[in-house]
């Protein structure tokens, strides 16, 4: 019954409907082959919920998430985490604000185009019956050496190359010839491939073992230095290599910070002071030895701590 309730559900959904063609692009400067290639995340005032007569899951979150950032989203079952995932892929349209990717309403970017755009690692790894290349590249897209080259940095190789056939080893229905870990590190690798500017993991290291889970976060660490990764989690300690961490309650932003802020909120804001007064101090010798303040270290240096405590502005 649980099951029939859940396809009639699914059955009675509306049909996502295609936008016409002479309003997918604002910006006529706009090339799809590349968008997006910085990765910036603009969410504007966006509110959702999944049905006219539901709570909302998401009210009015604001923020801006630049290139290259190192974003951990924490918070209990029904914060309002995956929903912003929701949002990103458009599984469900904001019911008011916008979400713009690299300057682009996302509203506006076709949504076949938009989903193959961004790259996501889910908990549970979706792999595919076939082979170790299909399911790394299904669309035969690219040559040996892109494909082994992922493999090496997830260190899958030697795997790989003990299987009958290689990259052309077969994979079983859900990947069960396959432990959990390899199937995992064979998603990221195909993300690599991908190289799409935005990556997300969703609670993607909750069930892996602890080596795996360093295999994971040295490859965010190295293969995905230059771009934006957003990493879902329950616990702040999964997060503690991001840029920042944001904190949601009840689909909106409870806090947010670097980590270590987050962890001894005393002890950073003491850090803070500190850096400024530091700089104030450095500023006032500058003059008085008739130096250029802009200059000097100083200052700065207080510049620098402004940029980095105004984490989530455009």
């Amino acid at each position: 019954m649980i099951s029939y309730e859940r396809a009639s559900r699914y059955i009675d959904l509306p049909p996502e409907e295609p936008i016409p063609q002479g309003k997918i692009l604002e910006n006529k400067s706009w090339t799809p082959s590349n968008w997006p290639s910085l990765g910036r995340i603009h969410f504007q005032n966006i509110w959702l919920r999944y049905t006219p007569d539901a709570p909302y899951a998401l009210s009015g979150i604001s923020m801006c998430i630049q290139p290259g950032r190192k974003v951990g989203i924490v918070g209990r079952t029904g914060a309002g985490k995956s929903s912003l995932i929701s949002a990103l892929f458009r599984l469900v349209e904001l019911e008011s604000g916008s979400l713009v990717i690299d300057g682009i309403n996302t509203r506006h970017v076709p949504l076949k185009f938009l989903r193959k755009q961004i790259s996501i690692i889910p908990q549970e790894p979706i792999t595919f019956a076939g082979t170790i290349r299909s399911n790394l590249d299904p669309k035969g897209e690219f040559n040996d050496d892109i494909i082994w080259k992922a493999v090496k940095s997830v260190e899958l190789e030697h795997a790989v190359m003990s299987m009958p056939g290689g990259l052309d080893a077969r994979v079983s229905e859900g990947g069960s010839n396959l432990s959990l870990g390899q199937r995992q590190l064979l998603v990221l690798a195909r993300a690599i491939i991908r190289e799409n500017r935005i990556l997300i993991f969703d609670e993607a290291t909750a069930n892996v073992d602890p080596q795996t889970d360093a295999i994971i976060q040295k490859t965010i660490r190295n293969q995905f230095a230059n771009y934006t990764v957003l990493t879902i989690a329950h616990r702040l300690n999964t997060v503690i290599d991001t840029d920042i961490v944001i904190v949601m309650s009840k689909g909106q932003i409870l806090e947010y910070g670097p980590p270590h802020y987050l962890l001894n909120p005393d002890e950073a804001k003491e850090m803070v002071e500190n850096a400024i007064l530091a700089a104030k101090q450095a500023k006032m010798e500058a003059q008085c030895a008739g130096l250029d303040s802009e200059q000097t270290s100083g200052d700065i240096d207080n510049k620098r701590l402004y940029v980095k405590y105004r984490l989530l502005s455009c």
